[in-house]
């Protein structure tokens, strides 16, 4: 697939289609057709991992018209061809649980949308600030090889979810804004030692391709416009075996340094694509 790199700010400002629609005037006997959408070539995505418990509070979505629509059908007919999801391991409420993850995707694929699974490894959120092991874990925080099953049977079983459901899986993301490594302390990431953070990666890494052969792994951190962020974590994974398809970023502009900081991006994607080898997502 071509790769286009567009400034992460546009990322937001999603095309919009135009469809056409055949006449229906007294002279017209042909049936109305269907629009038609793009889900192929550049990605442009938007994570809806909140939604279903948006709805479950009563929130409603409108087009420019007014009309109430049903949020995902809104952004597919806005240009949106990917969809994300984070999955957390066993939340307190079951939101963004395997079962919730499941229903999301399931409209997704209906849609005809191409979907991204994004692991935390977590019960709650994973970030750059905690990467805190999920509550059913914490009996073996201080053992590699029980750490790896665990990453590996969970992802496995989500995936296998899926799968089994007939609902076909893109891209995987193996943590999410993994900084300074996954799972700490366990796993966390320093400049003596990738070691642990490259097997647990392996370990989600293997398991996905298990279930989806032909689906993009991704770390992902964040500050996508600091180069030295992701060559310093990209240069210690590779010398540490680390397995990846793509590398993920997040950035966060603001209102006064969007052009810096989105012209800093684009030129490290270039950079990163270059220097590994690999596509890059914003």
């Amino acid at each position: 697939m071509k790769i286009s790199f567009l400034k992460p700010i546009l990322l937001a400002a999603f095309a919009i289609f135009s469809l056409s629609a055949c006449s229906d005037d007294e002279n017209n006997t042909t049936p109305q057709s269907k629009p038609t959408y793009d889900m192929t070539g550049f990605a442009k995505g938007a994570d809806v991992s909140w939604l279903s418990e948006m709805e479950k509070a009563g929130s409603k979505f409108y087009n420019a018209s007014g009309a109430e629509q049903d949020c995902m059908t809104l952004l597919r007919d806005l240009g949106v061809n990917s969809i994300r999801l984070r999955v957390w391991v066993d939340p307190q409420d079951g939101w963004s649980g395997k079962q919730d993850v499941l229903a999301k995707a399931w409209r997704a694929k209906n849609l005809g949308q191409r979907i991204m699974i994004d692991f935390h490894y977590s019960d709650s959120w994973a970030d750059p600030g905690k990467q805190n092991i999920p509550a059913a874990w914490t009996g073996f925080k201080d053992d590699l090889q029980k750490m790896k099953a665990a990453v590996a049977e969970h992802t496995t079983d989500v995936l296998s979810c899926l799968k089994e459901n007939g609902i076909d899986v893109e891209w995987i993301q193996i943590g999410n804004e993994t900084t300074t490594g996954m799972l700490w302390p366990l796993g966390l990431a320093s400049d003596n030692n990738f070691g642990n953070y490259a097997a647990l990666n392996n370990a989600g890494y293997d398991a996905a391709k298990a279930v989806y052969p032909d689906a993009q792994c991704i770390i992902h951190i964040d500050q996508g416009n600091v180069l030295g962020r992701f060559t310093w974590m990209f240069d210690g994974l590779k010398a540490a075996g680390a397995k990846w398809d793509v590398i993920g970023m997040s950035l966060y502009p603001e209102d006064d340094n969007w052009q810096t900081v989105t012209d800093d991006c684009l030129a490290n994607i270039s950079t990163l694509a270059a220097r590994y080898g690999k596509k890059v997502m914003v």
